[in-house]
C-alpha cells in the first residue's frame, strides 16, 4: 500500500520549490528558484504572477526527471505563501494585474475605516481575525478600486490566492481554493466553511470572482500533461504555516508548532473546535477533510530572523548570522541589556504596529556579545508572552516544535526550552513545510488511511531540548525582560 512518490510545489514569499518525497518522508529531490518582489511605492509589495507560474514550473520540469522512476509519482501537494491575492483572465489563465503580496500594508488607512465604522467585531467572529491589510480582502477591495484592467475584463476576471492561480493554470480552469488558505482572507465563515454574504458586501467582492472552497485532503482535478508529461491528481493543499503544522504532526491539542524565519509563526491545533482568543490571537483553519473543518490558534512574531541580518548587515556587528550562537556563549548573561525588536511594530499578542524597537540596559560594559545574546533571549521572551496567551485562551502548549532558518541555532532552541519551561523539539530535517503538503497529498493520494498515519510514518527524525534553567534565574530574566516591554508600550 505504501508504495508510490510524491511531488510537491511550495511556493514561498521569495522563492518557490518543487520536491520529490517517497512515502516514509524522505526528500529524494529537490528544484528551486527565486520570486522577485517589487515595491513600486511605500507600503507597497507585489510580484508578478506570471513569473510564479513560469518559475514554479520550470522548477517541477527539472525535479520530475530526477525521479527514480518519474511514472511511480502517485499525486500533487501544493502549499504556499498565505494571503497573497492574484488576478488572472479565467480563459487564458494570464495574470491582469500583479499579485498584492501579504506583507503589502496599502490598505492600512480603509482597515482602520472599517475598524472605525464598528465593524471589527463581526470580522473577528466569522473569520476568526482581525480588520488587518495582512489579509486578503481588503487588497482585492483596493485592486478593483485601483486598477482599470480588471473592471475591463469582465466575467473573465478571476481572484484568488497563489495554491488557487497554480491549480487553475495547472489544470486548464479549475478555479478552487483549499479552506486553509480561504480562511485567511478575511471573506469566510470559518465556522460555516462558505463565503460569507455580509463580509463580501462589507468589502464590496463579487461572490462570483472567487473560487469554490474545499478540503485540504481529497481528489482536487488533474493536472493536464502538457505541462510536465504526467497527468497527475492535485491530493494535498495548505497554506505554508499551517502545512508546517501538519509537516511537524502537530495535529492533537497542546502540540505546538513555531517557525523562526524572517518573522516567527505559532500554531496550535484545537480539534474541531474554533476556539474565539481573547487574547488578540488568530483563530484559523489547520485542515480540513471530508468537510470537517480541524481549527487552531495562531500567533505571530513580526521579527526573528531579520532582527540577526540586521544586527550583520546594517550595524555590522556580525560577520554571518551563525556567529550569534557563539557570542551568546562566551558571556554568562547580558549584563543587564534587554532587546524589544520593534521594528516594524509588536506582533501578537500585543498587535502594536505603532512602536518601534528598543536597546534598554546599556552601560560601558556592554559589548556586542551582550547585544548578541540579548537579540537571541528576545525570540524566547516574545514566545513565552505568546505561551501565556495560548494558554489564556484555553489552548496551552504540552510541547514545542520549532523549524525554520532561526531554529538550527542550537544555544537559541536551548534558550526557548529553558524560558518556555517546557521541552522542544527540532526536526532533522527543516523543510516541514514541503513535507506538510506532502503528508496531505499522500493521504489523498490512499498512501495512508487518515493524516495521523501519514504523519506518524512521515515525520522523521529530530532532537530535543529539555529545560535546565534554575528557576529563580529564569524569574529574574522574565522579570526583566517584562519591565523593558512595559517601557516600551507605556505601561
Amino acid at each position: 500500500m505504501h508504495d508510490g512518490l510524491l511531488l510537491v510545489i511550495d511556493e514561498g514569499t521569495t522563492s518557490t520549490r518543487a520536491m520529490l518525497f517517497d512515502p516514509a518522508g524522505q526528500c529524494l529531490g529537490v528544484s528551486q528558484a527565486d520570486i522577485t518582489q517589487s515595491w513600486p511605492a511605500s507600503g507597497h509589495v507585489e510580484q508578478d504572477a506570471q513569473d510564479i507560474w513560469d518559475r514554479t514550473l520550470a522548477c517541477v520540469r527539472e525535479v520530475v526527471p530526477s525521479a527514480p522512476d518519474p511514472q511511480a509519482i502517485r499525486a500533487l501537494g501544493i502549499t504556499n505563501q498565505r494571503e497573497t491575492v492574484v488576478f488572472w483572465d479565467r480563459q487564458t489563465g494570464k495574470p491582469l494585474a500583479p499579485a498584492i503580496v501579504w506583507q503589502d500594508r496599502r490598505t492600512a488607512d480603509a482597515c482602520n475605516a472599517l475598524r472605525n465604522a464598528g465593524h471589527e467585531p463581526l470580522v473577528r467572529q466569522r473569520t476568526g481575525l482581525l480588520l488587518d491589510p495582512y489579509f486578503s480582502a481588503s487588497k482585492i477591495r483596493w485592486a478593483l478600486d485601483h486598477w482599470p484592467a480588471l473592471k475591463e475584463a469582465g466575467d473573465r476576471l478571476a481572484v484568488g490566492t497563489v495554491e488557487s492561480y497554480l491549480i487553475h493554470r495547472l489544470t486548464g480552469g479549475l478555479h478552487i481554493s483549499d479552506a486553509t488558505n480561504a480562511s485567511r482572507t478575511a471573506l469566510m465563515d470559518i465556522h460555516r466553511g462558505q463565503w460569507d454574504d455580509d463580509l463580501l458586501a462589507l468589502f464590496g467582492v463579487d461572490r462570483r470572482l472567487l473560487p469554490e472552497i474545499i478540503d485540504t485532503i481529497g481528489e482536487f482535478g488533474t493536472v493536464d500533461p502538457a505541462h510536465f508529461g504526467l497527468a497527475l491528481p492535485i491530493c494535498g493543499l495548505a497554506g505554508d504555516q499551517q502545512a508546517a503544522a501538519i509537516g511537524q504532526n502537530c495535529l492533537a491539542p497542546g502540540r505546538s508548532k513555531a517557525t523562526y524565519g524572517t518573522g516567527a509563526f505559532i500554531l496550535s491545533p484545537t480539534g474541531t473546535t474554533a476556539v474565539e482568543s481573547a487574547n488578540r490571537l488568530l483563530t484559523t483553519i489547520g485542515w480540513q477533510a471530508n468537510g470537517r473543518r480541524h481549527y487552531a490558534l495562531e500567533g505571530s512574531i513580526f521579527v526573528a530572523g531579520s532582527l540577526i541580518r540586521w544586527l550583520r548587515d546594517t550595524l555590522g556587528l556580525l560577520g554571518a548570522a551563525a556567529e550569534t550562537a557563539e557570542l551568546a556563549q562566551s558571556v554568562p548573561d547580558t549584563g543587564g541589556v534587554y532587546m524589544v525588536p520593534a521594528m516594524t511594530g509588536l506582533g501578537a499578542p500585543h498587535w502594536r504596529p505603532d512602536v518601534r524597537g528598543m536597546i534598554s540596559g546599556l552601560s560601558f560594559g556592554a559589548g556586542r556579545a551582550h547585544i548578541a545574546r540579548a537579540a537571541l533571549e528576545a525570540m524566547a521572551y516574545q514566545t513565552r508572552d505568546l505561551q501565556a496567551a495560548f494558554a489564556a485562551d484555553g489552548a496551552p502548549w504540552t510541547q514545542l516544535r520549532i523549524d525554520g532558518g532561526m531554529a538550527a541555532n542550537d544555544w537559541m532552541a536551548q534558550d526557548i526550552a529553558d524560558i518556555l519551561d517546557m521541552p522542544v523539539t527540532r526536526p532533522a530535517f527543516v523543510e516541514t513545510t514541503a513535507k506538510g503538503a506532502a503528508m496531505l497529498a499522500a493521504v489523498g493520494a490512499g498512501l495512508f488511511p487518515t493524516l495521523e498515519d501519514a504523519c506518524a510514518a512521515m515525520e522523521g527524525p529530530s532532537s530535543s531540548f529539555t529545560p535546565k534553567l534554575d528557576g529563580d534565574v529564569r524569574a529574574s530574566r522574565l522579570e526583566g525582560w517584562d519591565k523593558a516591554l512595559a517601557g516600551l508600550l507605556g505601561g
